[in-house]
């Protein structure tokens, strides 16, 4: 029984979801083969870094890559669309037809049975966050053979909006909190100041950026009695445009202006390895956002949050946009100042009771490490499909 990891993406972002089950898999002495697929050397080095001495132990490392030609495309149209991502999948055909079992994070992956004619190819979807984006919860969900997710939240619109199986769905709580390894919040911030988190999105038609950004940063130029981390979505800055699928829309992020780079207050971090690992997440004290689900992380520890709304959204009663309940939410930077100046006492008096019942219907933490919940489910998967006809190998999972 051969179980794959696949990591395809740019950035590093979705390593956390699932690296973690391949890393519990082998403490727990899965008796089939582990491999875990990365496809660049960013995400070589974050396996490498987080999985340690599982390496060339439990689990197989491999380096995916692709075709001199795909290579040569990929150069070309890759600044405006993952065209490497997409080829990857054709490039290495053998390797994901000598798998049984394929655990991915993403749902491009898909193209290998809706494209390829993989259909022996067991795919389990771990999913990456516990956000509310529709995007989260569309068709493309219930091609996969099993889905793992955080909570009753995600298992509740995967079967209604998706269209999902209920019992092609497990319920394993969040592997990625399972690596944090910090135990409270700490950083090298001085924690004289308040600090306050602003991640915005990248999807134009959500994120707050492209039209308030630079007001929120003038906002901490202007009023240095707080800190500010500006640790967006990974691949906000990571091309130099920026297209979305889910609505289609292409915008630009563009640069950062030397001026607000001279304060004292302002920490940028456009995509290191700090703004994936909740390192910044635990480090606030207020969070600033719009669309990401990173929210939801920072809730582990219930803190004032606050929403910019750059769109006009009709958001109540949008489970899109659940999150909001979490803050205020306010429609004008210039009204930021006094959000921040009522953020504390708006969530002792309100808002703490509700990001405690939202956090518990997004995530399903029982006590064990949710790797283990969702290795505990791969192997009984692995268990049943070692005696199906076509399956591969008859080794079945300890």
């Amino acid at each position: 029984m051969r179980i794959g990891f696949l990591f395809n993406h740019d950035q590093i972002h979705q390593v956390a979801h699932s690296l973690p089950i391949a890393i519990a898999l082998a403490k727990g002495g899965f008796a089939g083969e582990i491999i875990v697929a990365t496809t660049n050397d960013r995400l070589a080095a974050e396996v490498e870094r987080l999985a340690g001495e599982w390496l060339n132990a439990g689990i197989t490392h491999v380096r995916l890559t692709l075709t001199p030609r795909s290579a040569r495309i990929a150069g070309v149209l890759g600044k405006l669309v993952p065209a490497g991502k997409l080829m990857l999948y054709r490039d290495n055909l053998d390797f994901f037809r000598s798998l049984d079992i394929l655990v991915v994070a993403e749902k491009t992956s898909l193209l290998l049975k809706t494209h390829y004619g993989l259909d022996n190819l067991f795919m389990v979807h771990t999913r990456h966050g516990a956000g509310d984006r529709a995007i989260g919860f569309d068709r493309a969900s219930a091609r996969f053979d099993h889905v793992l997710c955080s909570g009753e939240k995600i298992r509740r619109r995967l079967i209604v909006e998706a269209g999902v199986d209920p019992e092609t769905i497990s319920i394993v709580g969040y592997p990625k909190f399972d690596m944090v390894r910090q135990a409270g919040r700490t950083h090298h911030f001085s924690r004289e100041r308040p600090v306050v988190l602003y991640n915005p999105h990248v999807s134009p038609h959500l994120s707050s950026w492209y039209k308030d950004g630079r007001a929120v940063l003038d906002h901490f130029v202007q009023h240095d009695e707080r800190e500010l981390i500006f640790a967006p979505h990974v691949m906000l800055f990571e091309r130099p445009f920026v297209l979305t699928i889910d609505k289609l829309t292409i915008s630009r992020a563009g640069a950062i202006d030397n001026r607000y780079l001279h304060g004292d207050n302002i920490h940028f971090d456009l995509g290191s390895r700090a703004s994936t690992d909740m390192s910044y997440t635990m480090a606030a004290d207020i969070y600033l956002g719009d669309a990401s689900s990173q929210v939801y992380e920072f809730l582990l520890h219930p803190r004032p949050c606050i929403f910019l709304d750059s769109h006009g959204t009709n958001w109540r009663g949008d489970p899109n946009f659940a999150h909001w309940h979490a803050g205020e939410v306010i429609r004008d930077p210039a009204k930021l100042g006094d959000a921040l100046d009522r953020a504390e006492d708006l969530h002792a008096n309100h808002y703490h009771a509700v990001q405690e019942k939202m956090f518990a219907d997004s995530f399903d933490l029982d006590g064990r490490p949710s790797s283990e919940r969702a290795a505990e489910v791969i192997a009984r998967l692995a268990e049943r499909r070692s005696g199906q006809p076509g399956s591969g190998s008859a080794v079945q999972a300890a």
